[in-house]
């Protein structure tokens, strides 16, 4: 059986992100890879919370702090 870390998604090239206001769901384009070939294209379907909750989490891996929305536009 194959690693999971030889696994990983990247955001899909030429597709962006799309927020249902009716539904609240966030949706991210992604594209997978084993070994970094091409397995498929999924979309990671997110809640409004969810999607505020990993953004934080990524602005503090990438910036070392919490990054708010209005700063980042």
């Amino acid at each position: 059986m194959a690693s999971v870390t030889q696994w990983h998604a990247s955001p899909r090239r030429e597709a962006s992100m799309i927020s249902d206001s009716g539904t609240g769901e966030v949706r991210v384009p992604l594209s997978l890879f084993h070994l970094d070939q091409h397995q498929g294209d999924v979309d990671l379907v997110l809640s409004r919370a969810e999607a505020a909750e990993l953004q934080e989490l990524l602005s503090v891996l990438t910036a070392g702090r919490p990054v708010s929305v209005a700063a980042a536009r």
